[in-house]
C-alpha cells in the first residue's frame, strides 16, 4: 500500500496543533509547579509571621503584667483557634521552662522538635500539601526576670505552626487552568494564520519553480533557467532555486538533447561500411548533411585525402548551391586551415570537386566572418594515406559545448566513412595490382598470364586466327645471382623487363612467368611475325647493360622458344609444353638463340614431349618418385616444420624437380597419384627417423576432385601412426580449383579429421583474401616474390606487413618463403612473421634426419 504524502499546509497544521497541545500541557505543568512553589513559599512566610507574632504577643502580654494564669489562657486560646482547619498554632515548653515552672500537658517532643530546641534554628518541614514550621523561643533579657534559671539566648520553648495548603493549591490550579484555557485560542489562531501565510508563499514559489522547470524542452531552455534571477521571499527557497540554476548549468554542460541523442544513434548505425557506401559514398555524405541539419545547422562538409604522391582529392559538400564567391572563399579557407593543421598537404596538386545535397534550396552566400570550420585528421601508415574531414558551421554553434561534441561525433563518422572508402580504394587498387602484376618488374604475373592466354586462345578458336607464344629464359642467371647477389639480380631483371617491353606493340602481352623466365602472348600472329618479335627481344637482351655501383657492367643473354596455336598445341598446356621444349632445345644448342619450330623438328619435339610423359608414367608405375624435405624454421618459439617436395629419380643419381614434370602429370590426369606416392614415402621417413615436427604437404587441384583422396590419406596416417594435427596440407593459391563450394566441402572434411590447412603463394592471386575469409586456414605462406624484395621495395614491405597484421587479427600463422639473405630474415622477424623458409635456412634434401 502506497503511503499518501501530506501537503505542507496539512503537515504544518498537524504539527502546530500537536506542538500547541504539548506546549499547553508543558506550560500548565510548569505554571502549576511554579504556582504551587509560590503558595508554599507564601505558607512558609505566613508560618514565620504567625510564630513571630505569637511570640511578640506573649512578650507584650507578659510585659503588661499578666499573670501566668492569664498567659496560659492566652496561649490556650491561640491553640484552640482553627482557621478553616488550615492553620494551627501550638506553644510548647522547653526543658528550661519545665524545670522552673513544672510540666504541663503537651505533645511529646519528636526528633525535629528536639533538633530545633538544641540548635535554636527555625525548621520548616514540607510533607505533600502540609507545611510544619518549628519556631524556637529564645530568651531575651526581659525573659530572665521570670525565668531566672535561663540565660539570654537559651531556647525556652517552641511555637509549632501547622498549615494545610491543599485548599489553596487546588484553588490556584483551577484559576491557572481557567486563565490558560481562556488564552489558548489566541496562539492557535496565530499559528493557523502563520501556517497559511507560509504555505501560501511556499506554494507561490514552488509554482514559479515548477513553471520554470516545465518550460524546459531542450538544452537551450536550461540556459534560460540558469540566467533567470528569481526571488521567493525566503532565503531557503532562494538557495534552492540557486542550486537548481547551478544544476541546470551543469546539466547543460554534460547533457544531450533527445533529438541530438537520437541523431547520434542513427549516425552510429550509418558507420557500417557496406559495399553500397563504398560505391556511393558521395551520396551518403549528401544524405548525412540533410540529416545533420535536422538537429544542428551546418552548411558545408569537406574531405581531403592524399591518394597518391603529391595528389590530393578535395571533396566539398554543400547543403545548398553556393555562390561563386562562397565556393572560392571556402576553397581558400580550407587550404589555409590544412596548411596550419598538417604538413601532409604542403606540396601537391588538389583535385577539387563540389557536391550539393539539395540543389532546390536557395543559393548560399557566405562571408569569411561567418565561416567557422571544425576539422578532424587521419593518418594511416599502411597503406600510406592521410586525410582531414571538416564541417562548416555558424560561429555560435561552436560555443555550445554539447553541439560541439555532436560535431566531433559527426566528424568521426565522416572520417570513418570517407577514410575507409579511401583506404579500401587504395587497398583494393594495391591488391588488384599485386593480383595481376609481378611486384619486381611491374609486368603481368603468372596467374594473369594464364588468364590472358586462355582469353586469347578462346578468341583464336572462335575467330579462326592464330596466336603465338614465346618463352624467354635468361642464360646463366643463377651465376649472376650467386656472383653479384640477389639485389644485383633483381636490378637486372627489372632493367631487362623494361627493355623487352619497349619492343612490344599495343595488344602484346609480356609477363614474368617466374624466376628468370618471361612469356609473351602475340595475338593474331603467324610464325614469321613471332620469329621477328623473338629476334627483336633477343637483340634487346644482348644490348642491355647493367652498370654496377663500382663501375663494372653486367650483360645477359637468353634462350627463346616459339610456338603457335593451334599448329603446335590445341590447348594452353600442350602449347606451353611445346614452347618449353623448344626453349630447352635452344639452351642445348648453345644458348643465346631462338628455337623456332620447323617441320623437320616437330617430330623430335613431340617425341621429346612424349618421352617426358612416358618418364612420368614410368616413375608413377615404378614408384620412383621421392620425397624431398626443406626445413621451415620458426622465427621465435614455435614447432619445427618441413615441406615435402616431389622429385623423380633419374639414371646416374640425378633428380628431376617438380617444376619439370608436374604440368605433364596434370595434363595426363595423374598428378594425384604422385601425391599418394610422395605422401606415403614421406610418412615412412617420418616414422623411421622419429621426426616430431609439422609436415607440410602440397595438394594438387586434382587431389581435391578425387572422391577417395582423403580416405586414402587417412588410411596412410593411421598406418604410420602420425598425429593428424601435425600434417598441414598446402593449397596453392595459383592452382586451386575453380569450384569454391567443392573446395569448401573438401577443406571442411579435412579439418573435421584433425588436419591443418595452409594457403601457399598467398598474394599471388586476388582470391587469396576470399579463401582467408571463407576457409578455416591455419597457415598463410606469403608469396616469395614479396619476401625476397622486402629490403628494396617499399610496396612489397607494405604488402607483407599488411598480410601479417591481417593474419594476426584472424589468429592465423604466417610463413615467409624465399628467405635467402640475412637481411631478409631480419626483416621477416621484425615484421612478426612466425616461420621462415628459403635457401638461407636449408635447401630441399632427401634426408629428414637433422631437420
Amino acid at each position: 500500500m502506497i503511503k499518501k504524502t501530506p501537503t505542507i499546509r496539512r503537515y504544518l497544521l498537524q504539527r502546530t496543533l500537536l506542538y500547541s497541545l504539548l506546549g499547553f500541557g508543558v506550560l500548565l505543568l510548569v505554571a502549576s509547579q511554579a504556582y504551587q512553589s509560590s503558595v508554599r513559599e507564601s505558607g512558609k512566610l505566613v508560618a514565620r509571621t504567625v510564630a513571630e507574632t505569637t511570640f511578640n504577643s506573649m512578650y507584650l502580654v507578659m510585659s503588661q503584667g499578666w499573670t501566668r494564669t492569664q498567659l496560659e489562657q492566652f496561649v490556650g486560646q491561640l491553640e484552640s483557634d482553627d482557621i478553616n482547619d488550615t492553620l494551627r498554632v501550638s506553644v510548647l515548653r522547653g526543658p528550661v521552662v519545665m524545670e522552673k515552672f513544672g510540666h504541663i500537658e503537651q505533645p511529646a517532643f519528636d526528633l525535629r522538635m528536639t533538633e530545633a530546641l538544641e540548635q535554636g534554628e527555625i525548621i520548616e518541614i514540607a510533607n505533600g500539601d502540609h507545611l510544619r514550621t518549628l519556631y524556637p523561643l529564645k530568651a531575651r533579657e526581659v525573659c530572665t526576670a521570670c525565668h531566672t534559671n535561663a540565660s539570654i539566648g537559651d531556647t525556652l520553648g517552641l511555637i509549632e505552626v501547622r498549615q494545610n495548603l491543599k485548599p489553596q493549591l487546588s484553588a490556584a490550579n483551577k484559576s491557572l487552568l481557567l486563565y490558560l484555557l481562556a488564552l489558548a485560542p489566541l496562539p492557535l489562531f496565530l499559528a493557523y494564520w502563520s501556517v497559511r501565510r507560509i504555505t501560501h508563499n511556499v506554494n507561490d514559489s514552488l509554482d514559479q519553480l515548477t513553471s520554470s522547470i516545465q518550460q524546459v524542452e531542450s538544452l537551450a531552455d536550461l540556459n534560460s533557467i540558469k540566467r533567470r534571477d528569481m526571488q521567493f521571499g525566503f532565503k531557503e527557497l532562494n538557495r534552492i532555486f540557486g542550486q537548481v540554476s547551478h544544476l541546470a548549468g551543469k546539466l547543460h554542460s554534460i547533457a544531450v538533447d533527445k533529438d541530438l541523442l537520437e541523431f547520434e544513434i542513427r549516425l552510429l548505425e550509418k558507420c557500417v561500411i557496406t559495399s553500397e557506401v563504398v560505391r556511393d559514398w558521395r551520396e551518403y555524405v549528401n544524405a548525412l548533411i540533410l540529416d545533420i541539419n535536422q538537429v544542428i545547422p551546418i552548411y558545408t562538409m569537406f574531405s581531403i585525402f592524399k591518394v597518391d604522391e603529391e595528389q590530393f582529392d578535395l571533396e566539398i559538400f554543400w547543403l545548398s548551391p553556393p555562390s561563386e564567391q562562397s565556393r572560392s572563399m571556402m576553397e581558400r579557407t580550407i587550404v589555409e586551415r590544412l596548411r596550419i593543421q598538417s604538413n601532409l598537404f604542403g606540396i601537391g596538386d588538389f583535385k577539387i570537386r563540389h557536391n550539393v545535397a539539395d540543389p532546390q534550396r536557395e543559393p548560399l552566400h557566405l562571408s569569411v566572418e561567418e565561416v567557422e570550420l571544425q576539422a578532424k585528421s587521419l593518418l594511416v601508415e599502411t597503406p600510406k594515406i592521410g586525410g582531414i574531414v571538416g564541417i562548416g558551421v555558424q560561429a555560435e554553434t561552436v560555443r555550445d559545448q554539447t553541439k560541439l561534441l555532436v560535431i566531433e561525433s559527426i566528424l568521426s563518422t565522416l572520417l570513418n566513412v570517407v577514410g575507409s572508402v579511401k583506404a579500401i580504394y587504395k587497398y583494393t587498387r594495391d591488391l588488384e595490382y599485386y593480383a595481376t602484376r609481378d611486384p619486381l618488374t611491374n609486368l603481368y604475373n603468372q596467374r594473369m598470364f594464364w588468364e590472358l592466354l586462355d582469353y586469347e586462345l578462346d578468341r583464336s578458336s572462335r575467330h579462326g586466327y592464330k596466336t603465338a607464344l614465346l618463352l624467354i629464359d635468361l642464360d646463366n642467371f643463377k651465376a649472376i645471382n650467386d656472383g653479384y647477389g640477389h639485389s644485383c639480380g633483381d636490378r637486372l631483371l627489372t632493367g631487362l623487363a623494361n627493355a623487352l617491353e619497349q619492343q612490344l606493340e599495343t595488344g602484346t602481352v609480356l609477363a614474368r612467368y617466374g624466376g628468370d623466365e618471361f612469356v609473351v602472348v602475340l595475338p593474331e600472329a603467324s610464325l614469321e611475325a613471332a620469329g621477328a618479335l623473338a629476334e627483336r627481344l633477343l637483340h634487346a637482351t644482348q644490348s642491355y647493360i647493367l652498370e654496377r655501383d663500382d663501375g663494372s657492367t653486367i650483360r645477359a643473354t637468353c634462350s627463346i622458344g616459339v610456338g603457335v596455336f593451334p599448329d603446335h598445341g590445341d590447348n594452353r598446356k600442350d602449347l606451353f609444353m611445346f614452347v618449353d621444349n623448344l626453349m630447352y632445345r635452344a639452351k642445348s644448342q648453345g644458348k643465346d638463340r631462338i628455337a623456332l619450330p620447323h617441320d623437320k623438328d616437330l617430330a623430335d619435339i613431340f617425341r621429346d614431349m612424349n618421352e617426358k610423359s612416358l618418364l612420368v608414367s614410368k616413375a608413377i608405375e615404378e614408384r620412383s618418385i621421392l620425397p624431398a624435405f626443406q626445413p621451415i624454421c620458426p622465427t621465435g618459439d614455435g614447432i619445427r616444420a618441413v615441406e615435402v617436395l616431389s622429385r623423380i629419380q633419374l639414371p646416374g643419381n640425378q633428380l628431376m624437380s617438380a617444376g619439370e614434370f608436374i604440368e605433364i602429370a596434370e595434363t595426363m590426369g595423374k598428378v594425384h597419384l604422385i601425391d599418394y606416392i610422395v605422401t606415403e614415402k614421406a610418412f615412412e621417413k617420418v616414422r623411421q627417423t622419429g621426426y616430431d615436427g609439422l609436415i607440410f604437404i602440397n595438394l594438387s587441384p586434382r587431389s581435391v576432385l578425387v572422391a577417395d583422396f582423403l580416405k586414402r590419406i587417412h588410411a596412410l596416417v593411421e598406418e604410420y601412426r602420425i598425429d593428424p594435427t601435425r600434417i598441414v596440407f598446402e593449397i596453392t593459391e595459383r592452382d586451386t580449383v575453380k569450384n569454391m563450394s567443392l573446395l569448401e566441402k573438401f577443406v571442411h572434411n579435412l579439418k573435421d579429421q584433425g588436419y591443418q590447412l595452409a594457403i601457399d603463394d598467398f598474394g599471388s592471386g586476388f582470391s587469396s583474401f576470399h579463401y582467408l575469409k571463407y576457409l578455416p586456414i591455419d597457415f598463410v605462406k606469403i608469396e616469395g616474390e614479396f619476401i625476397a624484395n622486402m629490403a628494396h621495395d617499399q610496396r612489397d614491405m607494405a604488402f607483407v606487413t599488411s598480410i601479417t597484421q591481417l593474419t594476426k587479427e584472424l589468429n592465423v600463422k604466417t610463413v615467409a618463403e624465399f628467405v635467402e639473405t640475412e637481411e631478409v630474415l631480419q626483416l621477416v622477424r621484425e615484421a612478426g612473421i612466425d616461420y621462415a623458409q628459403g635457401y638461407l635456412l636449408g635447401r630441399p634434401g632427401l634426408e629428414l634426419e637433422g631437420l
